[in-house]
């Protein structure tokens, strides 16, 4: 287990955009079924309660929302990996850039990888404060928004879950906006604890 040295030291991050969406009718195996993975950016504050953003909504909560799933944060950088890989499986013709949200998160980060993040951080914003919780699982609605059916596989494959948050201190938040990552307690990173469930995915 990949143990912090005994100064480990808060690190700045970039919010790139802000997203929410509300529940739609998502066609799946020729069924038709509730979802709200898809999200599109929002410009301005955006208040930030105990169960998430305002206007954000989850369909499924068993699997997504709750206070401990409340919010969904993703790296910009893993972007370009899925770009390729949709164009591999010609879902795309060109190298179009996918939008923020598009893999069904809140907030689109910079700068902070799952491999750099523990369960247990805090990301200190200037009005609020999220604690990370739990890394996300893909499910057959992640394959169906990519647009093929190996989606799930390669985001386990590949270590780039993004992660939930459960918002310790409601207030307000804005694209474009730093934040802080504040070191928990650092007994798991979200890549080693996304690992650790990698055979039930790979199956």
């Amino acid at each position: 287990m990949q143990m912090p040295g005994p100064a480990a030291a808060a690190q700045k991050g970039l919010l790139h955009s802000v997203s929410i969406g509300t529940a739609r009718r998502l066609q799946m195996h020729g069924r038709s079924m509730l979802s709200a993975i898809g999200k599109e950016a929002v410009q301005g504050p955006v208040p930030v309660g105990r169960l998430g953003l305002l206007g954000d909504e989850q369909a499924d909560l068993s699997l997504h929302g709750g206070l401990a799933k409340a919010v969904y944060a993703y790296p910009l950088e893993h972007y370009a990996y899925w770009q390729t890989q949709r164009r591999l499986h010609s879902v795309s013709l060109f190298d179009e850039a996918l939008p923020p949200g598009f893999l069904g998160e809140n907030l689109t980060l910079q700068g902070l990888l799952e491999s750099k993040v523990w369960i247990g951080d805090e990301l200190h914003f200037a009005h609020c404060v999220l604690r990370v919780t739990e890394p996300r699982q893909p499910c057959g609605k992640f394959n169906a928004v990519m647009g093929y059916a190996l989606a799930s596989r390669d985001m386990v494959t590949a270590l780039c879950s993004g992660f939930y948050l459960a918002v310790d201190e409601p207030g307000a938040i804005q694209a474009g906006e730093t934040f802080t990552l504040v070191p928990g307690k650092r007994a798991l990173n979200v890549a080693e604890a996304f690992g650790a469930k990698r055979a039930r995915h790979l199956r």
